[in-house]
C-alpha cells in the first residue's frame, strides 16, 4: 500500500506541475470561472430573480464542462505518443493501472481547484440571504462527481488517438450523448413516441438525470454509484486501450 500511494504522489506530481508548468492550466481556470459568471449573472439573471440560491449557477455545470473538461483530458495521453514520451512511461516500474488512476486523479485535482475558486458565490447568496447549505453542499458534490466523470471519458478517447483534436471532438460528442440523454426537452419529444420504460431507461444514463437531484440538495447513493461506475468503467477502458497498443 505504502509504495502504491507513493507511486500515485509521484504521478500526480508530474501531472499537476505539467499543467501549471504551462499556460494550459491558468487559461482554463480564468475561462471557467468567466463562463461560470457570464451564465450565473447576464444569462441567468441571478440577482433578478431575487433568489438566495445558487441552482442558476450549478444548471450551467453540464454545458460549461462539455467543452472545458475534454480539452483538459485530450492531453492525457495523445501528448504523450505524440511527444514519444509514451513510450519511456511504459518502462516505468509501475503498474499500468496506477498510470492511468494517477494521470486521472491528477487532472481531476485540477478541475476541483478550479471549482472551489467559485466559492465566493457561496458567500455572495450567504450575504443576500439564508440559503440552503444543503443544496449548495450537493451541487458541489454534484459537480466534483460529474467533472471525473467526463475526465473519465475524455482520458479513454485520448488514449485512442495521438491526435490532440480528435480526442476532443470524440469526447465532446460522447458526453453530449451522455447530456442529452436526460435533457428534459429530448425525454419529453421521446415520451411522444416511445413506452415509459424506455424514455426511463434511457434517462438513466445521463450525467443531466443524476446531477438534477444533487442541486436540490439530495445525495441519494444510486447517483454516486452512477458517476464511480462510468469513472471506473471509462478508466478501465483507458487501461485496455493502452495495454493492446502496448502490445500491438
Amino acid at each position: 500500500m505504502s509504495e502504491f500511494l507513493r507511486n500515485m504522489k509521484a504521478i500526480v506530481k508530474r501531472e499537476l506541475s505539467g499543467y501549471f508548468g504551462s499556460p494550459v492550466a491558468y487559461v482554463f481556470i480564468v475561462i471557467f470561472l468567466l463562463l461560470c459568471g457570464f451564465f450565473t449573472f447576464s444569462v441567468s439573471h441571478f440577482y433578478e430573480l431575487g433568489q438566495a440560491d445558487l441552482r442558476t449557477f450549478f444548471q450551467w455545470h453540464p454545458w460549461i464542462f462539455l467543452f472545458l473538461i475534454p480539452a483538459i483530458a485530450m492531453r492525457l495521453w495523445a501528448e504523450e505518443r505524440r511527444t514519444g514520451t509514451i513510450e519511456l512511461i511504459m518502462t516505468l516500474p509501475v503498474p499500468l493501472s496506477e498510470l492511468v488512476v494517477g494521470k486521472f486523479i491528477a487532472a481531476w485535482i485540477f478541475v476541483s481547484m478550479a471549482l472551489c475558486l467559485t466559492f465566493p458565490l457561496v458567500l455572495t447568496v450567504i450575504y443576500l440571504g439564508n440559503p440552503d447549505p444543503g443544496a449548495i453542499f450537493g451541487g458541489y458534490v454534484g459537480s466534483f462527481l460529474m467533472a471525473g466523470a467526463y475526465l473519465s471519458v475524455g482520458s479513454m478517447t485520448s488514449a485512442m488517438t495521438r491526435n490532440q483534436v480528435i480526442s476532443f471532438i470524440i469526447s465532446v460528442v460522447i458526453c453530449l450523448f451522455l447530456v442529452l440523454a436526460g435533457w428534459p426537452p429530448v425525454t419529453g419529444i421521446l415520451s411522444g413516441w416511445a413506452p415509459l420504460w424506455l424514455v426511463n431507461g434511457i434517462s438513466s444514463f445521463s450525467f443531466m438525470t443524476h446531477f438534477a437531484s444533487m442541486q436540490r440538495g439530495v445525495l441519494d447513493l444510486r447517483d454516486i454509484v452512477y458517476y464511480c461506475s462510468v469513472i471506473l468503467f471509462m478508466l478501465f477502458a483507458t487501461g485496455v486501450i493502452l495495454l493492446n497498443r502496448r502490445t500491438a
